[in-house]
């Protein structure tokens, strides 16, 4: 048995480009955390799955054009499903 080892993007980058991405389509995490729709433990794993994502990049290019506001996640985000659930559970009404 070989252990497969991933690449981590930089722990700070990925964590705020996963609060940007959720602030973009107004879910705030903190909200989401507070209400128990999100755990402690899941929100470290969408900043580890982000750090895995090879698409930082294009994040933060999405971000340069959606950061006042968007509808949905882009489909690259490792994080979209989740994301766009909470959109939905949320209401999405405030930002954080």
């Amino acid at each position: 048995m070989t252990a497969q080892l991933s690449h981590l993007g930089d722990p700070n980058l990925h964590f705020w480009l996963t609060r940007s991405v959720a602030r973009a389509v107004r879910v705030n995490l903190s909200d989401a955390l507070a209400s128990g729709q999100l755990t402690p433990t899941g929100y470290a794993d969408m900043v580890t799955k982000c750090r895995r994502c090879p698409h930082a990049e294009a994040c933060a290019a999405w971000l340069a054009e959606n950061a006042a506001g968007a509808p949905e996640v882009p489909a690259h985000c490792a994080n979209a499903a989740i994301l766009n659930d909470l959109i939905a559970e949320l209401g999405a009404t405030s930002l954080h």
